[in-house]
């Protein structure tokens, strides 16, 4: 390569987007908040690799779903000739995991997940190629109060999270048989509209019509609207299951909109389906999406098994976060070392480790490839990582073994600034620490406790 001639520039892959460290703390509070919210219902983690067999997606979302047809990422393992995919959802992979573990011999299972999916869409506001999923998978239970329930605990994360601009759509789309009538007539329906019909519901129409009811397309809108209603076509088990769910949630107090027109792209989802939308994102407003999946673990194999999940984007919770007011970034720690001279440094080394043994935070400063860093601007940075306290030496520090801390975030009048031994600097701290609820301020200049 000639040495004027500039590398070329490596960007991220198209639609797999790096999180970077200032939307970190969005991303903690909504684990850490979801993750509290899924435990206080009684579900257990599991975790399932991102690179699953083909044939596994192709049987449980169906062969003629758009995931299947145009968005997996899919090859051809060159070791062993293995056909792959990057997983596009998550509840193929944890229903393979119950079969395979048979983790419902001892009884039913409430199961969470997180973790990043794929599947190659057109990237747009809070959908991305590489999109990350939080989900819930009960495994095991048939009644309707496990659906309600998992509907309740995505109405108490909302609450949590303080997103108050998502509403419950909700329907049923019975079992098989059912569906089985309703499409016939749904079929014929559709034909004798043929004319209004766009390129991607004539394509539909015979492979999987009832995704044409959950069409965008404004030219349609009034011809699905009247079309079949498949709650119409209901048994008398399936509504008393419907019902059963809206008898929990209206006695809850949760509001829902019953929705006819809601459906399931994936085939193995029977009678409750539901999803949370809003109108803060765009055309694209579900945040999570769930529903009834009882035929799908008999479908891989494994003995007949109810079972019911959700999973939300996480990218676009975030999203809506930030809609209704970001919140404040915490700081980056608790301690701020400034130093300067090699003395110091080590002194400065020695220190960090033990304020870490007490379990507090400390950023020690470092060196750039321009300097050291005068005190003055390690002072600055001390300030802008938010720390309660700055811990800081010199050469005359050293000489007299003792630490200079500051407070930073002390109130006028208060001491700011005290000399105190390197041995009792831990035990200083955590006393100013853990006082008046976190209210940080100096008692003494000798500060001997």
């Amino acid at each position: 390569m000639s040495e004027n001639k500039k590398a070329e520039k490596i960007v991220a892959v198209k639609g797999m987007n790096d999180i970077l460290p200032a939307d970190a703390h969005l991303w903690e509070l909504f684990q850490n908040t979801a993750q509290s919210v899924v435990q206080s219902y009684g579900f257990q983690q599991i975790r399932t690799p991102i690179l699953e067999n083909t044939g596994l997606f192709a049987r449980a979302i169906g062969a003629v779903t758009d995931i299947v047809e145009k968005e997996m990422y899919s090859f051809t393992d060159s070791m062993n000739g293995d056909l792959l995919t990057l997983r596009p959802e998550g509840t193929a992979g944890v229903v393979r995991a119950v079969i395979e573990h048979n983790l419902v011999y001892e009884g039913p299972k409430r199961l969470w997940y997180t973790g990043p999916m794929f599947r190659h869409e057109r990237p747009q506001r809070g959908r991305y190629r590489q999109f990350y999923q939080f989900g819930c998978e009960a495994v095991g239970f048939n009644g309707p109060d496990i659906d309600a329930e998992l509907i309740m605990l995505c109405r108490r994360l909302w609450d949590d999270l303080g997103l108050q601009n998502i509403r419950l759509e909700l329907n049923s789309i019975g079992d098989a048989e059912e569906r089985a009538r309703h499409r016939v007539d749904l079929i014929a329906y559709l034909e004798s509209h043929e004319a209004l019909l766009d390129a991607e519901a004539k394509r539909r129409l015979h492979s999987n019509p009832l995704r044409i009811l959950d069409t965008k397309n404004p030219a349609m809108q009034e011809m699905v609207n009247n079309a079949p209603k498949l709650l119409d076509y209901l048994g008398e088990e399936s509504l008393a299951h419907f019902n059963g769910v809206r008898k929990i949630l209206d006695h809850n107090n949760i509001p829902y909109t019953i929705n006819t027109r809601l459906v399931r792209g994936l085939d193995y989802y029977n009678r409750t389906v539901f999803e949370w939308v809003t109108d803060q994102l765009g055309s694209q407003g579900t945040v999570c999406a769930g529903g009834r999946y009882d035929p799908l673990i008999a479908s891989f194999g494994g003995k007949p098994t109810p079972a019911v999940g959700f999973a939300m984007g996480i990218e676009r919770l975030l999203e809506l976060m930030k809609e209704e007011g970001e919140p404040e970034q915490p700081n980056q720690c608790d301690v701020y070392l400034v130093h300067q001279g090699e003395a110091a440094q080590l002194q400065a080394f020695v220190l960090g480790e033990r304020i870490r043994d007490a379990g507090l935070d400390v950023i020690m400063h470092a060196s750039t490839a321009a300097s050291a860093g005068s005190f003055k601007s390690q002072m600055k940075k001390a300030d802008g990582s938010g720390a309660a306290f700055a811990v800081i030496i010199g050469e005359d520090e050293v000489a007299n073994h003792t630490a200079s801390v500051k407070a930073m975030r002390a109130a006028e009048g208060e001491q700011q600034q005290s000399n105190v031994p390197f041995d009792e600097v831990v035990d200083f701290l955590v006393d100013q620490i853990t006082s008046d609820g976190g209210h940080y301020h100096v008692h003494d200049e000798n500060c001997n406790h």
